[in-house]
């Protein structure tokens, strides 16, 4: 069981702070139906965020969720118990999002307004976005604030598979790119490693957490390793 294998360390770390508030940002922009093996970006989403939903459910938690794109797609308040909990997966598998682009900075935002009591929040993305920053460094004042970051090893490294149209899901742009050509797969590995660098940079700034998910590997050996960690320097 995916939820008891995760709930010793989870319990671990927060026992000291009851009750708790759970708050899941999930981001369901395009860029979140992109996948090179067998599972999408939203896939392991929905089930990262069941998984930390039942968790806090069978702590007797509070658990909320916040469904956004560009703009707030949806918001769930923090409630307790198995119906809730089970209202927030229904939503997420099934939740069909009115635009495709994204905005951390929206969701952030909003988060600071509407939850004032402090909260564990987990932001669930893959973070392709710029600007956020300032939002981020102010809800992780106010909130136990974890960066859940959702990988693909193909936006890393470029196979060569010949002439390939790359479709942006989010605004829609197609472009014919040639991966056999080493220098196209060497600029765009080193495009992602300054994203990926910069992103790193913007969490240690803020002094939050961020726990990286790869989706063509199993998650649970990174998310309990990631709480086993909190847990130490705790």
């Amino acid at each position: 069981n995916v939820t008891a294998r995760l709930n010793h360390p989870f319990v671990k770390v927060y026992e000291e702070e009851r009750e708790l508030t759970v708050l899941l940002l999930v981001d369901l922009s395009g860029s979140q139906y992109f996948g090179s093996q067998s599972s999408l970006k939203r896939d392991i989403a929905v089930e990262l965020s069941a998984i930390l939903a039942f968790s806090a459910m069978k702590n007797n938690d509070k658990v909320g969720a916040l469904l956004f794109t560009d703009r707030i797609e949806r918001f769930i308040p923090p409630r307790k118990g198995r119906t809730h909990a089970l209202r927030i997966v229904r939503e997420l598998l099934s939740f069909d999002p009115v635009s495709p682009n994204t905005s951390l900075t929206t969701a952030l935002e909003y988060l600071n307004r509407v939850q004032k009591k402090r909260a564990i929040v987990f932001l669930i993305s893959d973070f392709v976005d710029a600007g956020y920053e300032q939002a981020l460094r102010i809800a992780g004042k106010r909130h136990d604030l974890v960066g859940v970051v959702l990988l693909d090893p193909r936006e890393r490294e470029l196979p060569p598979f010949g002439l390939v149209a790359f479709h942006d899901g989010e605004t829609g742009h197609e472009q014919w790119v040639d991966t056999m050509d080493p220098a196209v797969r060497s600029a765009h590995t080193a495009s992602w490693t300054s994203m990926h660098r910069s992103r790193q940079a913007v969490f240690r700034k803020s002094k939050l957490d961020a726990v990286e998910i790869s989706i063509d590997r199993s998650y649970m050996k990174p998310l309990t390793d990631f709480f086993q960690r909190r847990e130490r320097r705790w």
